[in-house]
């Protein structure tokens, strides 16, 4: 398996947060959506509770949701309107789609809301056109680890000291054909 120094962009790669001891069942009618302006707030605090570096600002999110390359997907269940997001990119020209970030609220948890956002990235990247989907998750993160392999992920390859605060990170792909 190759291993990888990149170049970072200020939009480097996201990782999933494991699970909390006190995680809450999450009503079964779950909802993903594309995300709008009015999801501005949920969106930036979930970022807040979720990362402690690498995180989206505002502005990014604003910019990724009036994005032609970028798909911003929330999932929600009830009242509760953001319960996790996911941040897809497309690159002209190229079959690969690219998760860049999924994130779910700490309650929620180990619920679904990850696979179901998974789920719907993998169905608009086909739309699109994608034959593979690719992601970054960092080496200590098994809780994401493990959802990503559960859902058909593959390991590719390693990129060295990928995050901001110096961690490695495994890359993965999903064939989608």
């Amino acid at each position: 398996m190759p291993t990888i120094t990149p170049q970072r962009s200020p939009d480097s790669a996201r990782r999933v947060a494991a699970k909390p001891a006190d995680a809450r069942p999450v009503p079964s009618k779950l909802r993903v959506r594309r995300a709008a302006a009015s999801d501005l707030d949920d969106l930036v605090a979930l970022e807040q509770c979720s990362f402690s570096s690498d995180r989206l600002s505002r502005a990014q999110y604003r910019r990724h949701l009036d994005s032609d390359s970028a798909l911003v997907l929330v999932a929600s269940s009830g009242d509760r309107h953001c319960l996790g997001n996911a941040v897809l990119f497309f690159r002209k020209g190229s079959a690969v789609a690219r998760l860049y970030s999924l994130a779910t609220q700490p309650m929620a948890r180990g619920q679904g809301v990850g696979a179901a956002l998974l789920e719907a990235v993998a169905a608009a990247a086909r739309r699109r056109g994608s034959h593979a989907l690719r992601l970054e998750v960092r080496t200590d993160n098994a809780a994401a680890i493990a959802l990503y392999e559960r859902e058909g992920f593959r390991r590719i390859g390693r990129y060295v000291r990928y995050y901001q605060d110096g961690a490695d990170a495994w890359r993965y792909e999903k064939s989608l054909d």
